[in-house]
């Protein structure tokens, strides 16, 4: 079993702090570099270069949308995979499979999928959506299956509570089809992974925590399904470099803003989020959770709130204990996008090469 690594592609916009607050009384707004097709590719082209083999497309209110950034990059890109978020309901399957179809003939088979139910009633309700978390994963269990079948190219008749549709194909299927990532906490996105998914994907969290969800996954699929997760990462030379980079990001963030978002996250219809309040909020002193594990990100950001921080020998440590704990994806990002990139490939790469459990990236 090889390690598959992913980075993130920061569409929403970028910068060195997790906040947005001016540092001390006078100071500029925080700088924020916007994701322009300029600068979402050097950060495309760093992590092609550096070796990760894919990268994390978000999706949301606030994020360009995924498709057409995919789709823009993978023309100045020549190996690396983009992996869509995709919400099901917000477009038809069918159309979805054609979507599928042409990414692939035009990128060269470069596609993943990162199917997102949603959790954040607010977002959902924006883009139209009124139903609740139960209803969502029905509604994607119908779509993943018209999807699946769509793409084949064999016609698919299928009649649900939320979607209905008669002879759906796609008349040039992709020659392959694209690897199929489904995330979530809760029952419901796990069961969804076991009818639908190649691989299961959750937040980072404990090795111990993490190692008990996906080992129950695992054993519900039987072998059938991958596991994956998902954290930040800051990684220097030595781990006070490290830890000195993570104290400057929570001297940014301001009180009144966290004490909102954890409000907000405790509310939240994901069981994924919840779980990321709760480790926030059960940290005490620097937030760490577990030896190089931080959780600093889920103090104001939503999604994963962990990080990987250290020198570049214990970070390589935490992500061999995780593989050994059956991840055999794992999905980073750091603060900047393009910086990160280059600490963790250049310091943290060549160290899991040398231990023989990194899966290569090639074309």
């Amino acid at each position: 079993m090889t390690l598959h690594l992913h980075w993130f592609l920061p569409s929403h916009s970028d910068g060195r702090d997790i906040g947005w607050r001016p540092r001390g009384a006078g100071a500029r707004r925080t700088v924020r570099r916007e994701p322009d097709l300029a600068y979402l590719a050097q950060v495309a082209l760093a992590a092609e270069r550096l070796g990760f083999e894919g990268m994390l497309i978000p999706v949301g209110m606030f994020c360009e949308d995924p498709w057409l950034v995919s789709a823009a990059l993978a023309g100045r890109t020549e190996r690396i995979r983009f992996m869509i978020a995709l919400r099901p309901g917000l477009m038809s399957p069918t159309l979805v499979a054609q979507m599928v179809a042409t990414f692939q003939r035009l990128s060269g088979d470069r596609l993943m999928l990162n199917v997102v139910v949603g959790g954040d009633p607010d977002e959902q309700r924006r883009y139209g959506d009124w139903l609740d978390h139960g209803q969502r994963y029905e509604r994607a269990d119908e779509f993943l299956t018209i999807l699946r079948g769509a793409w084949t190219g064999e016609p698919v008749d299928f009649e649900g509570a939320h979607h209905r549709v008669r002879a759906a194909l796609v008349t040039r299927p992709p020659r392959t089809a694209p690897t199929v990532f489904v995330g979530g906490s809760s029952a419901g996105a796990q069961d969804t992974a076991l009818r639908h998914g190649d691989v299961y994907l959750a937040w980072g969290e404990s090795p111990p925590e993490l190692g008990a969800l996906l080992g129950e996954v695992r054993e519900r699929a039987g072998g059938k399904l991958s596991c994956g997760t998902r954290f930040h990462v800051i990684t220097r030379d030595t781990p006070e470099q490290a830890w000195a980079e993570a104290d400057r990001l929570i001297a940014g963030m301001d009180p009144k803003t966290v004490a909102a978002a954890q409000e907000r996250f405790r509310r939240s219809e994901s069981e994924g989020q919840r779980r990321m309040a709760r480790m926030s909020a059960g940290a005490e002193g620097r937030l760490e959770v577990y030896p190089n594990v931080w959780a600093g990100y889920g103090l104001l950001r939503p999604g994963a709130g962990a990080a990987l921080v250290g020198s570049h020998e214990q970070v390589a440590d935490r992500i061999a204990e995780l593989h050994g704990l059956g991840v055999e994806h794992l999905l980073l990002s750091g603060q900047p996008h393009l910086e990160e990139a280059y600490w963790f490939g250049e310091g943290v790469l060549p160290l899991l090469r040398e231990r023989g459990i990194l899966a290569e990236a090639h074309g």
